[in-house]
């Protein structure tokens, strides 16, 4: 479905794009424009994998192509000077083990003063201080975004409707965009989170080299499609009301991602100066249900010495909090020899599921980026991978895990 869709989304601009080939002052135009990332990822162990976030499958000691390689293609289409057509589907690997294409933007843009503009269709959730960009590797220092703040959200965009309204103030200009829309993600594992009723505010002030950020996305989030949790579910209100323990139908409520209360708030700064450029970002998630609350930040800073640019970025997730495991760990006087042995398993499923959406985990990178042309470039990173009690945000890993990993990529990006 996301295949075929993705490709009438770019036909018709082709084929509209052909139609005004010669190019009328007052009828549509058209611009087609893409970019893409070829990449390497390896790592130095094979005991667990290193992968972006909602991916199935990552890096290990064979290099793979898959974690940071994409490619994606947009249609600009100016109707007249009020109305406007935006359409870009990306390729890349997301939530299943194989490439595929999926519709990123599918939007029209009414102009309607010379400040204020509505957009209506999929847009790009502004979420984080390089939503719009977050998928062009030309477009940022490191060859992917910091997996601690980056994961705490891994959907791109909103099917819904938003106004973007800039004003300058002296030598200082300033964005408000306020959204309103749903979303449906599929995840890995053959599950799919549902948001709703997503509100977001976003506010940027740029300032000569300065570009400040805050952000607020607030709606309610649903996870469909695990038999895993599913049955964990049903299987903790079977004992409380079977064995009369009512707290574990409450945690089984408790844990439940069903139209639950979620909530994104994020800071973020960003400075272009000479040849100094850094960026930096704070965020906070909020989730009631089995996912955590979260603290995220990170920093990076490069410096441009002719057409190369080294930098270093340290990253960090923590959390804040977690649904309290209150399964007993006894059964009252009396009760049938069954029921110890059911509360244990209960609680290691509770154990399990309450760590299933990432843990905590910092990382080192150093890198070089080589703009290599005026529309491409060479970069090389090396990341120092640390989770903290468990996996963090490695997947597939070997039980017990628990170290630090090496990470190495060679990519090279592109625009046209």
């Amino acid at each position: 479905m996301k295949t075929r869709i993705l490709a009438a989304m770019l036909v018709l601009p082709l084929a509209i794009s052909t139609a005004y080939a010669q190019e009328v002052s007052d009828g549509p135009t058209v611009k087609i424009s893409g970019f893409g990332t070829g990449a390497l990822t390896a790592t130095n162990t094979d005991d667990a994998e290193f992968a972006r976030a909602n991916q199935a499958s990552g890096a290990r000691k064979d290099a793979r192509t898959g974690v940071d390689s994409n490619l994606g293609l947009q249609a600009d289409i100016t109707i007249n000077s009020w109305l406007s057509l935006t359409g870009q589907g990306l390729v890349r690997k997301d939530a299943v083990d194989e490439y595929g294409a999926e519709a990123t933007l599918a939007f029209a843009k009414a102009k309607v003063t010379d400040e204020l503009s509505v957009r209506v269709g999929r847009l790009g959730s502004p979420i984080f201080l390089i939503s719009e960009y977050r998928n062009v590797g030309y477009a940022n220092t490191f060859i992917r975004p910091p997996q601690e703040m980056y994961s705490q959200v891994p959907f791109n965009g909103t099917d819904g409707i938003d106004a973007i309204w800039q004003h300058g103030f002296g030598p200082t200009s300033v964005t408000a965009q306020l959204s309103f829309g749903t979303n449906k993600n599929d995840i890995v594992g053959g599950q799919s989170m549902r948001l709703k009723k997503l509100t977001s505010v976003n506010l940027v002030a740029e300032y000569g080299p300065f570009t400040a950020r805050l952000g607020h996305t607030q709606g309610r989030a649903t996870l469909d499609g695990s038999p895993t949790l599913e049955g964990l579910y049903t299987s903790l209100r079977a004992a409380g009301t079977g064995y009369r323990l009512p707290v574990l139908n409450q945690l089984a409520s408790d844990l439940e991602l069903k139209d639950k209360k979620a909530s994104f708030t994020s800071l973020g700064l960003a400075v272009d100066w000479n040849n100094f450029i850094g960026q930096s970002e704070f965020a906070k998630r909020r989730t009631d249900g089995f996912l955590a609350d979260t603290t995220s930040w990170y920093v990076m800073g490069g410096y441009r010495i002719g057409k190369f640019t080294p930098y270093y970025t340290h990253a960090k997730v923590s959390i804040d909090s977690n649904v309290t495991n209150t399964v007993p760990g006894a059964c009252p006087a009396g009760y049938p020899a069954a029921c110890r042995a059911t509360l244990a398993a209960l609680s290691a499923g509770v154990n399990s599921m309450r760590t299933s959406g990432g843990g905590e985990q910092s990382t080192n990178s150093i890198g070089l980026r080589w703009d290599v042309y005026r529309s491409v470039d060479l970069k090389v990173q090396i990341d120092r991978v640390s989770p903290k009690n468990g996996r963090g945000l490695l997947i597939n890993a070997t039980p017990g895990f628990s170290r630090d990993i090496t990470v190495g990529t060679v990519a090279v990006d592109f625009i046209f």
